[in-house]
């Protein structure tokens, strides 16, 4: 298989010609730098510094949003909300 496919190849549509806005994407795309995985030059663009958090505070909600909250959460036991575990340690 090639490596360029046609917009009409692409979309299955036989004869599709690509807009100006598919054209430019495919420029981006044919310009990209293709990395490389030397581990110097690999970053994590999914994490944050320690130092970049916000701090922790404590914002105090009515009597009537927390009323709503108990009273449209999912799952409740002994007056806590419960939740889903999402880190497995």
């Amino acid at each position: 298989m090639s490596k360029i496919m046609t917009v009409d190849v692409l979309s299955s549509i036989k004869g599709a010609q690509p807009s100006e806005s598919v054209n430019k994407l495919f420029d981006v795309i044919k310009n990209a730098n293709a990395s490389n995985n030397n581990a110097a030059n690999n970053v994590n663009y999914n994490c944050v510094s320690v130092s970049d958090l916000r701090d922790d505070v404590v914002i105090e909600s009515s009597a009537i949003e927390k009323e709503l909250i108990m009273e449209n959460f999912p799952n409740k036991k002994n007056g806590f909300l419960v939740v889903a575990k999402v880190i497995e340690g």
